[in-house]
């Protein structure tokens, strides 16, 4: 098993082949702090990549096998391919060479306690809740997030090693690989179908990694998954709840929305009034998201007090239901959904506020994504007024042309007739500009380049 002692490491020269990509970039830049020689390439440039050079990383925007020469260790992001001639260089050169999890895993052992956030929807937000609540702590947290937080001023705070705060994503079985101390699950769905053979196969994956946990550590759960209930019995941990319909150790009751859609609750731990929470995001999805973070701070001995502050002090992280401005007196937002039950939970949120009319841009995710759940992807639209689908990000993967957003248009359409498909970015503002007016709401909405929408219609102002 990879182990290795951040203080104290034989490798001093550290290459990463996918520098840019969030987590790795948060890697990067730990080790850089902890006084490395790092190294990475990427094929594009971007803000994770301007920081590290600024902060003093060498980076490559081509993948070349001389870029590793003197390296002493090469990391690996899932997103590169197996014949990528930097990974085939450190092979023949038997460089000691880890995947980004594994290395990720590794890191976690080094701290006292660490915990980490999993599940299908809400990692990111849910990490962030709990950095808002512990960032300014007196145990100084090392925090990686899965996002940008202001707060924090990007998506890594390094701290002392007694406290470790991750996301966990289950692509690849990643959360196998990992081992905190007080590991969450957020809620288990079907995605990633381009490596999971089915809904079984993830479960499965999650109760390897709750498995994975020992006597002293804790494992959150969310009372309210149908999915997660199949991870019991669990008899190797400790498990602590947290839900709003079924029963559970922390509950939100009382629930109130104010007419921006945000939600404050009372939190009642195992049945006595904890506190009442009030939180500064909106969306139902958001309590279960505060509940989970409620949940990890206090078993980690943060007070209650702190808690609720540190909760009604989050107001986003980037991409996620992120206000962006406004056009002809119309709101344009943006958000991160790609996978249809995050879809329906953010058109909801959304549509609960909105005056006029929503207008929802969608750009699909992966073409295998696509496909496999196009079916659930075609009733996520309902409360939309309009849906404007762009052409398919295709991220890692390659077009067989088996599957195109036209399909995926004609889908929605069975149900609402309400969805075009638009090729451009350009024809999309266009549209926009046209039929965007005072009380309406736009949200461009994917875990692709969508996000550019939003800012060349303001750019139009």
């Amino acid at each position: 098993m990879f182990e290795i002692d951040i203080d104290n490491s034989k490798y001093k020269n550290i290459f990463f082949i996918g520098i840019g990509g969030i987590s790795m970039s948060a890697l990067a830049e730990l080790m850089l702090h902890k006084g490395y020689n790092v190294f990475g390439s990427d094929k594009n440039s971007s803000i994770n990549t301007d920081k590290l050079i600024k902060n003093g990383a060498t980076i490559y925007f081509e993948h070349d096998k001389e870029n590793i020469k003197n390296m002493d260790l090469v990391i690996y992001t899932d997103a590169i391919s197996l014949d990528n001639v930097e990974l085939m260089q450190a092979i023949k050169d038997k460089v000691d060479l880890v995947d980004r999890a594994t290395f990720l895993g590794a890191i976690m052992k080094n701290f006292d306690s660490s915990i980490a956030v999993s599940g299908t929807h809400g990692k990111t937000t849910t990490t962030s809740m709990i950095a808002e609540i512990i960032k300014d702590e007196e145990i100084n947290p090392t925090i990686m997030l899965g996002g940008q937080l202001k707060d924090i001023d990007g998506n890594i705070k390094y701290g002392d090693e007694k406290l470790f705060l991750t996301e966990a994503c289950e692509y690849k079985a990643n959360i196998l690989k990992y081992f905190p101390t007080t590991a969450i699950v957020l809620n288990i769905d079907e995605d990633h179908l381009d490596f999971f053979d089915n809904n079984e196969h993830i479960i499965k994956t999650f109760k390897g990694y709750i498995d994975n946990l020992g006597r002293d550590d804790y494992a959150i759960l969310n009372a309210d998954d149908e999915n997660i209930k199949e991870l019991y019995p669990i008899d190797n941990t400790k498990v602590f709840t947290f839900g709003i319909n079924n029963d559970a150790n922390l509950m939100a009751k009382n629930i109130s929305f104010n007419e921006a859609g945000v939600p404050t609750y009372d939190a009642y731990l195992d049945g006595k009034k904890l506190a009442t929470i009030e939180l500064s995001v909106m969306g139902r999805h958001n309590i279960l998201n505060s509940l989970a973070a409620i949940c990890a701070t206090y078993l980690n001995g943060i007070p209650v007090e702190k808690i609720v502050e540190g909760l009604k002090n989050y107001k986003g992280v980037e991409r996620r239901l992120e206000y962006k401005g406004v056009y002809n007196d119309g709101i344009v937002m943006d958000d991160y959904a790609h996978h249809p039950t995050e879809i329906k939970s953010t058109i909801h949120a959304l549509k609960k506020i909105c005056k006029g009319n929503l207008i929802t841009v969608f750009q699909p995710h992966t073409f295998t994504r696509t496909k496999l759940l196009l079916d659930s992807f075609a009733n996520s639209f309902v409360e939309s007024d309009t849906v404007i689908i762009t052409d398919i990000y295709a991220a890692r993967e390659k077009d067989y042309g088996d599957i195109h957003s036209k399909t995926l248009q004609t889908a929605i359409n069975k149900h609402n007739k309400n969805a075009y498909y638009m090729e451009s970015f350009e024809d999309v503002v266009k549209f926009l500009k046209n039929n965007l007016k005072d009380g309406d709401i736009v949200v461009t909405m994917g875990a692709g380049d969508v996000y550019k929408i939003g800012e060349m219609l303001l750019e139009e102002k």
